[in-house]
């Protein structure tokens, strides 16, 4: 994948945190992730986008009225590694961290995430 394809999907990821309606968010979820995609972070471990789906829908209750927002993304070969924040529109964000990811086929297939202060 190029940059900006890599760049795309990442934007495509967070918009998946920012998406309100279920139906939609896991229709996203089915796009940006292969069927057999892991997802791990500190909370969870998630195999296969319903499961992902489920807990990214329940995650986000934690932060009602916030946005999700990338930084920097790095990538080369199958991989990416970007930062990314939530928090109010305006002061400081609730909660930042990274992510890593490995794409095939131009979705995600593994993700990683890390917490800031975790």
């Amino acid at each position: 994948m190029n940059k900006q394809a890599v760049r795309d999907l990442v934007d495509r990821y967070i918009a998946i945190w920012n998406e309100t309606d279920e139906n939609n968010r896991q229709a996203m979820v089915d796009a940006v992730f292969t069927p057999d995609a892991l997802y791990v972070d500190p909370n969870t471990s998630a195999s296969g986008t319903a499961a992902i789906g489920q807990y990214i829908a329940a995650a986000t209750r934690n932060f009602t009225g916030m946005r999700f927002t990338v930084g920097t993304v790095l990538t080369h070969h199958d991989a990416v590694h970007f930062s990314w924040q939530v928090g109010p529109a305006t002061g400081a964000p609730a909660v930042s961290g990274y992510d890593v990811a490995l794409f095939r086929d131009g979705r995600v297939t593994r993700l990683h995430g890390f917490f800031n202060g975790y």
